[in-house]
């Protein structure tokens, strides 16, 4: 049921108390009914309700320095909305795992369909191989419908967010930080458009700055808002490894994409694979997995349906074989012109691919 809404701004406050997460406010859920009581009550109550002293030294301490209603006032200035657990528009993925966020903020807009989602982590040095692994995959997944999470960082994170852009797809950046705030700052770009096609979320509240211990934590909601989560390039020692460990224990899918025997930057991926996790060369072993192949095959027929005459010519002369304009034009019997300027257009359209040297191939 939905909260009222003069109450989430004590859900807010609790957030900016450091040792109160999702055990603790349940605590005082329970004990005062709402937060607004908790948050007035003394610290006899406070312990009476289960929390430890430490835990009751911070409350005490902290509020007096925590105005609720300043705090929904910056989230509106900068279009932050809180949800807490109680909200129709939490995540109902994130709502299942045992430690979620009481309050999630968000900033862009979660949709229904963002239930259909795939987390992507990686190496944050990715190699020509990682980048193009990624943006293969991620880009069969977008166009099936399919939302990207990850976490806006450098390599494999960056290239599949901007994947999911490329192919008009959906995506979803999870941050380690403040939503006030772009980590990397290199990124701010890429986080303007991942606002306008999804949305940032986070766990933390404005102006939390994205410390080392914070990216951990950050991962199990990476993998608890998605129905499974893919592996590109991980080493022996990658932070993908904690994402994997949480999506095991949120019984969550695992895929990985397989690396060379002799690059260090795939071992993580290579045992992963060993030890259970779905290998995937294309983005049909996901969507297979996840049972979702029939909706990945209806969406790719109806993105290759020619909209003119022309469009069905080219069309029935194109496959995943790169073939050269020149050659499109002799076989097809149409101008070098028509042929050229329909071919452009098919392009922006994601019907078509240019692979250089003006050789075209289905995108697909």
């Amino acid at each position: 049921m939905p909260l009222n809404p003069a109450e989430v701004k004590y859900w807010v406050g609790f957030t900016r108390i450091p040792g109160v997460g999702r055990a603790r406010m349940g605590l005082l859920e329970q004990a005062f009914g709402t937060l607004s009581r908790a948050w007035d009550a003394p610290r006899e109550a406070l312990q009476q309700a289960g929390l430890d002293r430490r835990t009751v030294d911070a409350i005490s301490r902290r509020r007096e320095l925590i105005a609720p209603d300043q705090e929904m006032e910056q989230l509106r200035r900068f279009g932050v909305r809180p949800l807490t657990w109680h909200d129709e528009g939490y995540p109902e993925l994130l709502r299942e795992i045992p430690d979620g966020p009481p309050v999630l903020y968000v900033r862009g807009e979660l949709l229904p369909e963002d239930r259909t989602a795939v987390a992507v982590v990686g190496t944050r040095k990715a190699t020509p191989y990682g980048r193009e692994a990624t943006a293969h995959l991620v880009r069969g997944l977008a166009r099936s419908k399919v939302t990207i999470v990850s976490g806006l960082a450098r390599g494999i994170d960056t290239e599949a967010h901007k994947a999911a852009l490329d192919a008009g797809g959906r995506t979803i950046a999870v941050l380690g930080c403040g939503l006030d705030l772009i980590y990397p700052a290199e990124n701010a770009g890429l986080a303007r458009e991942v606002l306008k096609h999804g949305a940032m979320v986070s766990e933390h509240p404005l102006g939390v700055k994205p410390e080392a211990t914070h990216f951990p934590r950050r991962n199990r909601i990476m993998s608890g808002l998605s129905l499974g989560v893919l592996v590109v390039e991980a080493g022996e020692e990658s932070g993908a490894h904690i994402t994997v460990r949480f999506a095991l224990e949120q019984d969550r899918e695992v895929f990985a994409v397989p690396g060379s025997i002799f690059a260090p930057g795939s071992r993580g991926a290579n045992r992963w694979i060993q030890e259970g996790a779905k290998l995937v060369s294309k983005p049909e072993d996901i969507l297979e997995e996840l049972n979702l192949a029939v909706l990945g095959q209806q969406l790719e027929l109806r993105a290759v349906a020619p909209a003119t005459a022309t469009e069905k010519v080219l069309l029935g002369h194109l496959a995943a074989e790169p073939v050269h304009i020149d050659e499109m034009v002799r076989r097809c019997g149409l101008s070098a012109a028509e042929v050229s300027s329909t071919l452009a257009l098919m392009e922006l359209k994601g019907l078509v691919r240019q692979l250089g040297g003006m050789h075209f191939a289905l995108a697909r």
